[in-house]
């Protein structure tokens, strides 16, 4: 026996309307970052740089991006939230889809020169150790690029800027 549903509208057209509802971003896992950001004294960092991957945060002087990931959404292997039951297949998929986008992004960033950090929403119960992770990046990153100055002798070389 089918299942009856509720909705006054056909799947179609719920599809085509829910297809038009716009994500308003991480909202509290952003928020909590600002305020540990404005809280450390940390400054010099914009909100939705418009390069590849599109971070949540970024320091543009230093090449720094910053995702700020929920645990369910991106599929964080740390916290394996479950699956909804409900449409399973649909979730599986749209996680994946989400981790391989953001690998795809974190590789372009990280070739193009970019430092990526990655922070997970579980991570947000040790406030003290996010912004200590963020300081050492930060720190690690200003000394790059004062190294990396030009100067009238010399070459530019290309500089793995990998930090996690």
């Amino acid at each position: 026996m089918a299942e009856r549903s509720l909705d006054s509208l056909s799947i179609a057209e719920r599809s085509l309307r829910m297809s038009k509802v716009r994500s308003r971003g991480n909202a509290s896992t952003e928020i909590a970052l600002l305020r540990l950001l404005r809280g450390a004294k940390i400054s010099g960092w914009r909100r939705h740089l418009k390069i590849t991957g599109i971070p949540d945060f970024g320091f543009p002087q230093l090449h720094v991006a910053i995702f700020v990931d929920g645990c369910f959404w991106h599929g964080c292997s740390r916290c394996r939230r479950k699956v909804p039951s409900k449409n399973r297949t649909f979730w599986s998929r749209k996680i994946a889809s989400n981790r391989s986008r953001d690998r795809k992004a974190r590789w372009h960033l990280r070739r193009s020169g970019w430092i990526v950090v990655r922070i997970w929403e579980h991570e947000f119960k040790n406030p003290e150790r996010v912004v200590g992770r963020l300081q050492m990046v930060l720190a690690r990153a200003g000394n790059q690029v004062s190294r990396d100055a030009p100067n009238a002798n010399a070459t530019s070389a290309s500089v793995d800027r990998k930090i996690s």
